[in-house]
């Protein structure tokens, strides 16, 4: 039977998925280690890569971790993976979704399968319903909003969250991600407390890669931005660490909402 490769970034996803896999093969970005033993790699040398996963045996592989775009060496090229550019760069070009489905097309001409961290681990995906706290009504119009917003934004591939107060928008996720938007709603909004983070996927986007995810810290950061909670998308975020969310956002006072 292949076995299973993680292409890993930062975070704890990859060890999540690494312990609920028989004999995981572990490849990291170099300088993005994960966390957990893994072999590093080049961009500039996709295509050796790739050769070896085949020879390692690797029948499917599955992204997880957080990346980002890096500053490339044209001289580190081998030149099967120079070959890959032209189409690697168009992608870029159109933006983050579509080198991601580049890049999985890529692997598929390798006879790799390429599926979701869900696939995995399902459990890391929660229903449809509240896990903690209780969100008002003035909660539920502020993540109704948010939803509306990421609708319009996610087809440009602007992000994949935003945060809103009252009605209004406060921040978008840009490519820096979560983590620096809350940072910027901490720093600059007014005494008023309260609003939403939300987040879901981009419409129509490849579910495979770069789904959304909330995690442990995704708490601290919300309570201070002093938002009210956190809503998703249900079914189409990954919950890191469900019951240390749970238990984190019970403290902080903050609800959680898989939205339906």
């Amino acid at each position: 039977m292949s076995r299973t490769a993680i292409i890993a970034g930062q975070g704890v996803l990859p060890g999540l998925l690494a312990e609920a896999l028989d004999n995981p093969a572990v490849y990291a970005v170099e300088g993005f280690a994960p966390g957990i033993p893994a072999r590093s790699f080049r961009y500039e040398r996709l295509v050796p890569l790739l050769d070896q996963l085949a020879a390692d045996g690797i029948g499917r592989v599955v992204f997880a971790g957080a990346v980002r775009r890096p500053r490339l060496d044209p001289e580190a090229f081998d030149p099967r993976t120079a070959a890959l550019v032209p189409r690697v760069a168009a992608a870029m070009g159109r933006g983050d979704d579509a080198l991601l489905r580049e890049l999985i097309a890529i692997f598929e001409e390798w006879d790799l399968t390429v599926v979701g961290a869900e696939a995995i681990r399902p459990d890391l995906i929660a229903a449809a319903g509240v896990l903690a706290g209780s969100p008002s009504a003035a909660d539920r119009a502020d993540a109704a909003r948010a939803a509306e917003i990421l609708s319009v934004t996610g087809p440009l591939d602007i992000g994949q969250g935003c945060v809103v107060a009252g009605g209004l928008c406060l921040a978008i996720e840009t490519l820096p991600g979560t983590a620096p938007m809350l940072d910027f709603v901490a720093r600059t909004r007014a005494e008023r407390r309260g609003g939403v983070l939300f987040k879901a996927p981009k419409p129509g986007q490849d579910r495979r890669i770069d789904l959304p995810a909330i995690g442990p810290e995704t708490i601290t950061q919300a309570s201070a931005a002093g938002l009210s909670g956190i809503a998703w998308a249900a079914g189409g975020v990954l919950v890191l660490d469900g019951a240390a969310m749970v238990a984190a956002a019970e403290k902080a006072g903050l609800f959680l909402w898989a939205r339906d």
